[in-house]
């Protein structure tokens, strides 16, 4: 393999090692630790994915109308150490989520605790926690 040929080699192995990092990131990116938000509503799904879960939920507004909420959980690993499962949240159930907002105001908040008929789903989330 000529020189060209094992720089062409070294940078590709390293692009594909980036990828990951790039799928990755920052709390603070995105959420605001300095407030929280409770919403409450139906989810219509729970995944329970890497790198990050979700649960996609309608929020009836105080006007009536129903807003589209997705709320990031942590990786699967750390859900269930904090006592989650693939079956802690169901399609149909009304939910409360506590969490930190969007920085860019969308319909969105990286999960701190949720409640299901008043009980606790697993344990609270710390600012940041991965």
């Amino acid at each position: 393999m000529t020189g060209r040929g094992k720089v062409a080699v070294l940078a590709a192995g390293m692009a594909a090692l980036a990828l990951p990092a790039m799928a990755h990131h920052s709390f603070a990116v995105f959420f605001d630790e300095t407030r929280t938000v409770s919403i409450e509503g139906e989810v219509t799904s729970f995944r329970f994915t890497n790198p990050h879960g979700t649960i996609a939920l309608d929020v009836t507004s105080a006007s009536g109308e129903v807003e589209k909420w997705r709320v990031e959980t942590t990786a699967p690993v750390v859900l269930q150490r904090r006592r989650w499962s693939r079956s802690s949240l169901r399609a149909g159930d009304h939910v409360r989520i506590d969490g930190w907002p969007a920085r860019d105001g969308k319909p969105y908040l990286r999960l701190r605790s949720a409640t299901v008929d008043g009980r606790p789903v697993g344990q609270a989330f710390t600012v940041g926690e991965d």
